[in-house]
């Protein structure tokens, strides 16, 4: 009996690994091999196309911090970042508690809400760009409005608005549908406890609800902050990175270095750099937040 049991345990490790192994294979080689060699390349000269390299050690990190063009794509990054989604969360929460409440027409409503996040970058790059090369200036110039008589994009000073304005617009129904899960979780007896206790829509908003969204709210603001310090598509679609390198972004500067003037390994070494920024942010909102969770002191 005892042989019998252990030949069934053998023979369920044995089918478990068979299973496992094609998707272990899978992900060595398309996310272990590329960030271990990604990693060692970052340490020399390559220039991604030819067998030959030098091993430089940390001179592209030295330079890395040393580069002006870098530094200022950081920080547009960071601004953009931090601007989307800033704007990405508050009107995903503000669209999920109206669309929470009793409305006429909710189901229609939420697939109108939803219809961009289902579009390709591609398609609302060229959407917005239409938008502020021809009909946002002649709205400008019937109403008589100076500024808006001209394309937003072409002006370094208002270029990065437009594409969060873009961003916004495709980005904020999936985070929004998470808040909606958030709130469909919130005890309704808490709010009725509340509201008998004397508590305004305000004081329940921010007492009841916000404590019991802090799950999701931690997942959309990591969520959102990758996708805004990895920003790429749609500013390659609507400035590529002008005018004059006003938008450009880390992810942008990084193809550039990598493909465009074959600097591979500094690149890469970029690219590393950026991670370890977008691990230390997501580190940082999820201890911040997990404070202000329910049960949390």
């Amino acid at each position: 009996m005892e042989a019998i049991l252990k030949n069934r345990l053998n023979s369920g490790r044995l089918t478990f690994v068979l299973l496992t192994l094609p998707a272990a294979v899978l992900y060595a080689i398309f996310f272990v091999y590329p960030v271990v060699s990604g990693f060692f390349y970052s340490f020399t000269d390559w220039d991604g196309i030819s067998g030959a390299y030098r091993f430089i050690g940390l001179d592209n990190y030295i330079h890395i911090l040393q580069d002006h063009r870098f530094l200022h794509a950081l920080g547009f990054t960071l601004y953009y970042t931090g601007l989307s989604v800033v704007l990405l969360a508050v009107v995903s929460l503000g669209a999920a508690l109206l669309l929470n409440g009793n409305i006429r027409f909710k189901a229609f409503i939420r697939s109108v809400y939803f219809f961009p996040a289902v579009l390709s970058l591609v398609t609302v790059g060229s959407i917005f760009n239409q938008f502020f090369y021809a009909a946002l200036p002649s709205i400008g110039e019937f109403l008589g409005i100076g500024w808006l008589s001209q394309n937003i994009l072409s002006n370094p000073h208002t270029a990065i608005y437009g594409i969060v304005a873009a961003n916004l617009w495709q980005g904020f129904a999936v985070p929004m549908v998470i808040f909606m899960a958030g709130l469909s979780g919130v005890p309704k007896d808490m709010h009725e406890a509340a509201t008998i206790d004397g508590a305004g829509p305000f004081q329940r908003f921010f007492y009841v609800t916000i404590p019991f969204l802090i799950p999701m709210l931690i997942v959309n603001l990591v969520i959102l902050t990758k996708h805004g310090l990895m920003v790429f598509d749609l500013i390659v679609l609507m400035t590529d990175g002008g005018p004059v390198q006003s938008t450009e972004s880390i992810g942008i500067l990084i193809y550039k270095h990598g493909f465009q003037n074959l600097k591979f390994g500094y690149g890469t070494a970029e690219s590393i750099f950026t991670f370890f920024i977008m691990a230390v942010v997501s580190i940082v909102q999820i201890r911040i937040l997990n404070r202000k969770g329910v049960g949390q002191q």
